[in-house]
């Protein structure tokens, strides 16, 4: 059983504001084929939260250092 506290889950228009994107951005990145954007957990038909570890991963995943770019 995962021990995550509910609150520590966010919303569409938090994960947004954090990666300084639209709402839109984030809902279209969820209904595009193939899925694009962090994990998201389904909580009904009208109700989707991110958790912050996946978010964090995610995010490591697209990291791009310069200096092993070049």
């Amino acid at each position: 059983m995962i021990s995550l506290p509910l609150n520590t889950l966010m919303t569409t228009e938090e994960l947004a504001e954090l990666l300084s994107v639209d709402p839109s951005t984030i809902r279209r990145w969820r209904t595009t084929s193939p899925v694009q954007g962090p994990p998201f957990i389904r909580i009904s038909e009208r109700v989707v939260k991110y958790a912050p570890e996946d978010v964090r991963r995610w995010l490591s995943a697209r990291r791009i250092d310069p200096a092993v770019a070049a």
